[in-house]
């Protein structure tokens, strides 16, 4: 099994100001967002992470550097993992948005919006680069490995997404807060979903046991019933 710690990036001027940042150059974090992944940084620093793999877009760089802080991995970026590119819509501010036709496509529809200008895609593309970004390097890091993307609130609700099951179409009813980690194993039979929008709380379940206790190769069955949860 492989598992992803998807975390988004900490609250930046953008989300504050109403804006759509999309590709935008420049956009850091603001007060609240640098103590918010001071506070996830710490959260995580018990985790083992065998790749610390950001966005290219500075606020993720950001966020993915005080993650990686004191540990022997050096964050690596992969575009695949980059924000929507939003086109016409980049520096927009909401409110301006929900006017523009395209609005209720995205919200309706998303699996069929693609967002004007020639730097613009379509939802669709930006879930296929990202679903695709995580599994080829889960194949790189191996089936034991937990490692950590750090991405935007569009690309992780999409990949997470894919890993329920869902339509990309349901996929605004996943909500990613800022800093926010959500966590999938993946499996050679099926993804699991471990967490979603997770910000406080011990993380210490994602801690892989010393391998002398993994005797035997994870299952990749669902637990009838439920099971009793995550034991440490």
């Amino acid at each position: 099994m492989t598992t992803v710690i998807l975390l988004r990036h900490g609250r930046t001027t953008a989300n504050t100001g109403g804006v759509l940042a999309g590709w935008t150059p420049g956009v850091q974090l603001d007060e609240t967002g640098a103590a918010q992944v001071a506070a996830v940084g710490e959260r995580l620093a018990k985790v083992p992470l065998a790749a610390v793999i950001s966005s290219p877009l500075e606020r993720c760089v950001q966020t993915a550097g005080v993650v990686a802080a004191g540990r022997d991995v050096d964050v690596r970026t992969d575009d695949r993992l980059g924000e929507a590119r939003y086109g016409d819509w980049t520096g927009q501010t909401i409110k301006e948005l929900v006017k523009d036709p395209l609005w209720k496509i995205v919200q309706q529809h998303p699996s069929a919006a693609v967002f004007p200008g020639p730097e613009g895609e379509g939802l669709a593309q930006t879930q296929a680069r990202a679903v695709a970004a995580v599994r080829s390097w889960n194949a790189e890091l191996g089936p034991e490995a937990v490692w950590l993307a750090c991405s935007h609130g569009d690309v992780i609700k999409a990949i997470l997404a894919d890993a329920l099951g869902l339509h990309l179409d349901q996929f605004q009813r996943i909500v990613v807060d800022p800093a926010s980690i959500s966590v999938v194993t993946y499996t050679d039979t099926r993804p699991f979903v471990v967490r979603v929008n997770d910000t406080g709380g011990d993380v210490s379940a994602l801690i892989p046991p010393p391998r002398r206790r993994r005797r035997t190769k994870a299952s990749s069955d669902a637990v009838v019933g439920g099971g009793a949860g995550t034991t440490v």
